[in-house]
């Protein structure tokens, strides 16, 4: 540890050449790759021995299916689920591979960045170890979302903005607007890199250059071309997905500390205590120098990570922010600090604030690096449960013990199929069960437009089986005429805490209708600004529809 640590104190050693590419010594180059070995095995020991998270679930289900694209998502994450588990099949291991791999691909693409902008392989080993050393990615890239998607493709078009840079060569712009559409394919979030993109143009010196110049224009057709997919089957579909997405955009709510205070303290959790400062203030003088030279890259780098962190910051003081949402923020923002590092030993700083900053540094590198391995003991080694029902993993953990009541009641009952209202408890059974019965959420069916037959031909007339959380509100059901008979519950165990409960009800006279009209209460989507965008649960007990 402390080899790898020396890579950062010698950044803080007097510059003696400016014009040549400045190396560290060969055991440093060993120990940081010795580390990033270490690093990369526990993501794949994390990836292949814990239970798949109900969103992760979700994206497998999309996996199996050939739609052009979702209502919550576009297409990006199922492919890559589909390319991991082509090769490792379905398990947990198949469905996070390509997270895996988008890891190493996006910590080269973070050091070419700052290689090529410092010519110092120290600054860019340097901001490789800020990755290695936050929670966001040195243990959850192992974790598949559409976030871990869009990482490689971002940087891929900032590394190309920055060959543009380096280069002058305007078909670097081609380039940028390949990825920049692979980027909004993975996540619609990749908007939020326009503004950057922008000042990138308009901010230098050369604006007249590319405003005039037919390669940025064509870059941004490129882009428009890629995410077509999504533009198409959004016109089939009345806009869903972006009415579904941009209601979180225009949702007015009033002041919450609370939100405030959930994300300021996510970004310090997952960043980490030390080395978040330390980033912004990376940043912010990045920023300045950026536009007060005029420099492109300097402006890209920074404006990438202030846009969207004011964003979600603004938007957190009336909503609730995901933990994945600023995901695209922090590789950008690694990136700018430690090239503002390298820079400012060039300036010359005085040396009390030289050796301050890489005491810092290091003190938020180290300090990431324990908390990373710390929480990959706690889920992976340790039997404990130290944070109850609210854990993020553990909260979610545990289902094959429902999957299989579920599976033992279909026989006992004579059931043919599973009706739910969740499309947490939808993917999981699925998943579980691999599609060997037909899982079905019976409302919320805008999500599965475009979705295979899941098997009429055994729902059709005969019972289904109903899993719900509990307490459970079966309004949904008040217009059908499904009659419900009580089965029992299941409980979720997870290391001998029960996290939930879930009742089992027999269901008959209805078959759910898979594509029922926008108006239909069944095709309606949940309000994603509604407070923390969970579904409203009464605890109301049951409805007369249902027999006792």
């Amino acid at each position: 540890m402390g080899a790898v640590l020396g890579v950062q104190m010698t950044i803080a050693q007097p510059d003696k050449s400016a014009s040549q590419p400045e190396r560290p010594a060969l055991s440093s180059l060993l120990w940081v790759a010795a580390l990033i070995a270490v690093m990369t095995a526990m993501r794949c020991i994390f990836a292949g021995t814990l239970d798949l998270r109900t969103d992760e679930a979700y994206y497998w289900t999309w996996s199996k299916e050939s739609a052009l694209s979702f209502l919550d998502h576009p297409p990006m994450i199922a492919w890559f689920i589909r390319f991991g588990t082509a090769i490792f099949g379905d398990t947990n291991f198949g469905v996070r591979f390509a997270g895996l791999l988008a890891m190493p691909i996006s910590q080269l693409l973070l050091a070419d960045i700052v290689r090529r902008v410092t010519r110092d392989i120290r600054a860019a080993m340097l901001a490789v170890l800020m990755m290695e050393a936050t929670l966001y990615y040195g243990l959850l890239m192992a974790k598949v979302a559409p976030d871990v998607a869009l990482i490689p493709f971002e940087l891929a078009m900032v590394w190309s903005l920055v060959r543009l840079n380096e280069s002058g060569d305007a078909r670097w712009w081609l380039a940028a607007g390949l990825f920049g559409g692979l980027s909004l394919l993975s996540k619609l979030t990749a908007l939020m890199l326009v503004p950057a993109i922008v000042l990138f143009i308009v901010v230098p010196d050369w604006r007249r250059r590319w405003l005039r110049s037919p390669y940025p224009w064509a870059a941004a057709l490129i882009a428009v071309a890629v995410f077509s997919p999504v533009l198409i089957w959004n016109g089939m579909h009345d806009w869903a997905s972006f009415r579904f997405q941009f209601v979180r955009a225009t949702a007015t709510h009033d002041f919450m500390l609370r939100t405030l205070g959930d994300y300021i303290g996510l970004q310090f959790g997952q960043v980490g205590p030390i080395l978040l400062p330390v980033v912004l203030f990376g940043v912010g003088l990045t920023a300045w120098r950026g536009y007060r030279h005029r420099d492109p890259v300097a402006v890209l780098l920074s404006t990438a990570v202030l846009v969207p962190f004011g964003y979600f910051l603004w938007k957190s003081m009336t909503l609730r922010v995901g933990d994945t949402w600023p995901m695209l923020i922090w590789p950008l923002g690694f990136a700018a600090a430690a090239i503002d590092f390298a820079t400012r030993r060039r300036e010359k700083w005085p040396a009390w604030m030289e050796k301050s900053s890489a005491f810092w540094v290091n003190a938020a590198i180290a300090s990431g690096l324990v908390l990373v391995a710390a929480v990959f003991l706690y889920y992976t080694v340790s039997p404990w449960n130290f944070i109850g029902k609210t854990d993020p993993i553990g909260g979610e953990a545990g289902f094959a013990q429902v999957a299989s009541r579920v599976e033992g009641e279909l026989q006992n009952s004579g059931a043919t199929w599973i009706a739910t209202d969740d499309y947490r408890i939808y993917a999981m059974l699925r998943w579980h069960l691999k599609d060997r019965v037909p899982v079905i959420q019976i409302n919320e069916r805008s999500r599965f437009m475009d979705f295979r037959d899941p098997g009429l031909d055994v729902i059709t007339g005969h019972a289904g089986l109903y899993v719900a959380r509990e307490p459970d509100d079966a309004s949904i059901l008040a217009s059908t005429t499904a009659v419900l008979t009580p089965l029992g519950q299941v409980q979720r165990i997870w290391r001998g805490r029960v996290m939930d409960t879930y009742v089992l009800e027999k269901l008959t006279g209805w078959t759910p209708d898979l594509s029922p009209p926008p108006d239909s209460p069944l095709y309606k989507w949940r309000k994603l600004a509604d407070g923390d965008a969970t579904l409203p649960r009464d605890g109301g007990r049951r409805l007369a529809l249902v027999s006792r």
